[in-house]
């Protein structure tokens, strides 16, 4: 059975035309489609929603049509019919506090009743809050098989169009892409892959002039999918849902509550406005201590088979080129699951990791350790002895993390619950760690649990209850030192908003390319605050393995593994090119680039995302406003030609090349394109010239 929110819209079309007329006639319906209707116009100033007497609608920014009039919202039944035209029975206006809502009603077919419910608020201009609900008006029962909410085509500009995705893919894609001409990506919220799920459930699409974002915005996950695909004449956005919906006669359904925007530039504003949205609601990240700014150093570079030595004798460089954070990665443990130390490698057991962080802190460093919490391995004591925190699958089998070769466990259990707040208890509060590295690409989402030792009132519970675990670790570890530094880094995933407030720091989380860098950080930047501390992740795995300009020029705090004074013997993984040893010449650019950080403190700047388009403008460009300047940062393979320098106040500004010191000029609000000539990037400091140099 296809899904309507997803074929090409010549067929969709014949859908929407042919199920107008399928049934019985009612005589309502029939004088509404003798007569065309007037169009019913709802807008804030800026998103206009215009419905026809079918309730089929179109959007506009202003005065401008941005699709074509359609059927928004729809479903189809578990026959195949399809119900999408719906004659308008009456619309009412009332005010709310600090805006208006809107609702209209609709009927199909004598049996299926339909209301949508439109929301502007004042505070967030182009924006709309629509809750679409149905009820079985007929005296059947009729089983829905599929919905959808906000279906759109923005239509075609002749530049094409971008797309930001919140889902998570095991093959780790862009999060950002370009729509290519056959371009279909269903962006499911859902499980993808074993361990790969979850994320941020809004979807945006764009072009040079203006763009279209849709999302919920309920508190928790819903398993619903936000699908962008090309259509011949643009676009398509749209929240769809398959899961069954039995209504018997008089029974109602309420579809997740939707955000739907119309804006300027990338993403950067639609996921900043959901933001927003979503604080009114309770979520939103936790106030963030300085120690999260910090430079980090972590021992990756030596992968699981380090040596104390290895590390001890890496510290003193580590601290000497400015890194604060130590980070002890994966193979410090028993087994994954058995969060205990490693006694081939500690061999006074939990005594001697507890040691190895006072010895961190004796270089003045702060010392963070890694986890993967809900993972355990087959043969961890955790399995042996509590094999009832498993997540179960409906058909009794386990949901397997293929990275760690481990067995995923239930976050909406109890059990599961109270066992890792006793090891972070043990790591933060008896080890003295003063951060949580916790990784896997797992964190973001997990599948509904069938197991019948966790009496869940509904399978999805672990799926909805996944953000009040990382809570509850949070929680723990902040209520032990409320300086804690809690990082969570889901391996590439589609980061998961509903996780923001148990985190006080994110990373690129394994970065495939620098442009994934620059990409993830302006994204988390909208979502998490425009002061947002984030890290590029290490610098070795960015373009060259020495980008550290991608990182600095987003506002991003500075992270590597380097090795010292040699790479370690016996890698698990094969080491790129030069490895990761910090010759004299990386050490050089290393400590500059760190020492360029800690001058300006970008990451505490205000990012600002929406001067500049990440898919159309080039070179691609960041700034970041911090202590009265303007920090520009641009990107290009090779660039020789005009920059435009956005965002500058009145006045004269005095130009500088940030990475060099070499004087640019200057630039005014009127006079603010200036010729440069660069090899892959170039960071500029816009400074009011009345400053000293």
């Amino acid at each position: 059975m296809s899904n309507p929110g997803l074929t090409r819209r010549a067929t969709l079309g014949g859908l929407m035309c042919g199920a107008a007329f399928v049934g019985g006639a009612v005589a309502m319906p029939q004088l509404a489609w003798a007569a065309p209707a007037p169009t019913v116009s709802l807008s804030d100033g800026v998103l206009t929603f215009e419905f026809d007497s079918g309730l089929h609608s179109r959007l506009s920014r202003q005065a401008e049509m941005l699709t074509s009039m359609e059927a928004g919202e729809g479903v189809r039944l578990a026959d195949g019919k399809v119900l999408d035209r719906f004659v308008m029975l009456g619309h009412e206006e009332t005010p709310v506090a600090g805006g208006r809502r809107h609702s209209l009603r609709g009927l199909a077919e004598a049996q299926l009743e339909k209301r949508v419910d439109l929301l502007f608020r004042d505070f967030c201009p182009g924006a709309a809050l629509m809750t679409v609900g149905y009820r079985n008006v007929g005296k059947q029962p009729l089983a829905i098989a599929r919905w959808w909410v906000a279906a759109h085509t923005l239509l075609r500009h002749p530049k094409g169009a971008w797309t930001f995705s919140g889902a998570s893919h095991p093959d780790r894609r862009d999060w950002v892409q370009p729509v290519a001409r056959d371009f279909q990506q269903r962006n499911y919220m859902g499980m993808n892959g074993s361990d790969y799920g979850g994320g941020t459930p809004v979807s945006v699409v764009w072009r040079p002039d203006v763009g279209l974002a849709v999302g919920h915005v309920e508190k928790v996950p819903k398993l619903i999918a936000l699908p962008v695909s090309s259509q011949p004449d643009g676009t398509r956005i749209a929240i769809e849902g398959d899961q069954p919906i039995l209504l018997l006669p008089g029974e109602s359904t309420t579809l997740p509550e939707t955000f739907v925007m119309v804006h300027s530039g990338d993403h950067f504003a639609p996921l900043d406005a959901y933001r927003r949205l979503m604080a009114e609601r309770g979520l939103a990240a936790p106030p963030v201590p300085d120690s999260s700014y910090a430079p980090i150093w972590c021992a990756w570079g030596y992968e699981r088979n380090f040596t104390l030595e290895q590390v001890y004798g890496t510290l003193p460089k580590a601290k000497s080129i400015g890194c604060d954070w130590a980070v002890l990665d994966d193979g410090w443990q028993k087994a994954i699951g058995d969060w205990t130390a490693d006694t081939g490698k500690f061999l006074e057991g939990n005594a001697g990791i507890k040691a190895f962080a006072d010895r961190i802190k004796t270089y003045g460093m702060r010392p963070k350790l890694w986890i993967s919490p809900l993972s355990a391995a087959p043969g961890s004591d955790l399995m042996r002895e509590h094999r009832d925190m498993l997540l179960l699958d409906a058909d009794g089998a386990a949901q397997n993390v293929s990275w760690w070769n481990s067995y995923t466990l239930c976050p909406a259990y109890q059990p599961t619950v109270e066992y890792f707040k006793a090891v972070t208890r043990r790591i933060i509060g008896d080890w003295g760690f003063e951060g949580l590295k916790i990784d896997g690409q797992d964190l973001n989402g997990v599948a509904p649990c069938y197991n019948p030792a966790h009496n869940h009132a509904r399978p999805e519970e672990s799926v909805e209850k996944l953000q009040d675990f990382w809570k509850a670790i949070y929680d723990t570890a902040i209520g032990i030192d409320p300086d804690t530094n809690i990082e969570i880094c889901p391996c590439g995933d589609s980061f998961a908003f509903f996780n923001i407030p148990a985190i006080n720091n994110t990373p690129a989380s394994d970065p495939e390319s620098s442009w994934q860098v620059r990409l993830k950080g302006k994204t988390f930047k909208a979502m998490m605050g425009p002061s947002a501390p984030f890290s590029g992740d290490h610098v070795e795995l960015s373009d060259g393995g020495d980008d550290f300009a991608s990182t600095y020029g987003i506002g991003g705090i500075p992270s590597t593994k380097f090795t010292w004074p040699k790479d370690t013997d016996e890698p698990t993984d094969r080491l790129p090119p030069g490895g990761f040893a910090l010759t004299p010449e990386k050490e050089e650019l290393w400590r500059h680039w760190i020492a360029l950080y800690r001058r300006n403190m970008l990451s505490k700047g205000q990012y600002r995302g929406e001067l500049y388009d990440i898919g159309f403008d080039r070179p691609e460009g960041h700034v970041v406003a911090a202590d009265g300047k303007l920090h520009y940062a641009f990107y290009a393979t090779e660039w020789d030609g005009p920059i435009e320098l956005r965002g500058l106040a009145e006045g004269t500004y005095r130009l500088t090349n940030s990475f060099t010191g070499e004087p640019l000029g200057t630039a005014t609000p009127t006079g603010n394109l200036i010729d440069a000539k660069f090899h892959g990037f170039l960071v500029i400091e816009a400074a009011p010239a009345g400053d000293a140099a």
